[in-house]
């Protein structure tokens, strides 16, 4: 079974060019791949299923080709687009996968998630988390009319730009202890997510003597940036890598 992993394609209606990328990206790769999983941040903004943005027409029918073709289509919520929900999944023919997501390689077993959970030391960022995702104040929100969501979604993005300009990198990078804990607790081998930006395979010590990996997809700020995965290898795709890829190979 091959699978597509990607993240971060931080869409958004002011850049039409990278929808065109992602469209492009997507229709390429129908008889290649039998699945595709997009681990959040697929939208830079999300107010709503029930509010798509016109501009993301081309997207949205890019995905019902993929599921129309027969290859499984899975979506996750990021940091960004934490509000799209099962309207839009069903939409586009995909299953919405829930924040923490068991998968397997072969014999390896494998975790999916977003990423944001790991950065710990982000803790103004963690106490934002715990409030958006108040499944009560997300129903509020959606009952608001569409001109008071953009209003509040544009805001918070403001001061969200306003305090990283304050935040070191290591801060908003995933805390060690964090993945170790996650991969222990999980008795995983592959942590795949997305968030940081920061394209690598890690290779890392467990303590139980064994080997385990933390797989870093990239953000589509110019460029595509994939997983590629059967039950032999993955390899990762990205231009910030030295070779333009890295490939993990699976015993």
């Amino acid at each position: 079974m091959r699978r597509l992993f990607i993240s971060d394609l931080h869409l958004s209606p002011a850049r039409p060019e990278l929808t065109r990328l992602a469209c492009d990206f997507l229709d390429s790769q129908q008889g290649r791949v039998d699945e595709v999983y997009i681990l959040g941040d697929i939208f830079n903004t999300w107010l709503g299923d029930d509010l798509v943005p016109s501009e993301f027409s081309p997207f949205v029918s890019a995905l019902q080709n993929l599921s129309a073709s027969g290859i499984k289509l899975f979506l996750m919520v990021g940091n960004r687009d934490f509000m799209l929900g099962h309207d839009f999944a069903s939409q586009v023919g995909a299953t919405l996968l829930k924040d923490y997501h068991q998968i397997s390689f072969g014999n390896h077993p494998g975790l999916l998630i977003h990423g944001d959970t790991l950065c710990l030391d982000d803790m103004s960022y963690q106490r934002y988390r715990k409030v958006v995702r108040n499944r009560l104040l997300q129903w509020c929100f959606l009952k608001l009319p569409a001109h008071l969501r953009q209003n509040i979604s544009d805001r918070i993005i403001a001061k969200s730009k306003q305090k990283k300009q304050h935040k070191t990198a290591m801060i908003m990078d995933v805390n060690q202890a964090e993945v170790s804990r996650v991969i222990e607790a999980n008795q995983i081998e592959i942590l795949i997510h997305g968030h940081t930006h920061r394209p690598a395979i890690h290779e890392l010590a467990a303590s139980t003597g064994h080997s385990s990996y933390r797989v870093v997809l990239g953000d589509w700020e110019n460029n595509i940036s994939y997983l590629l995965a059967d039950d032999q290898q993955l390899t990762l795709h990205d231009h910030r890598l030295d070779s333009g890829s890295q490939t993990l190979r699976l015993t």
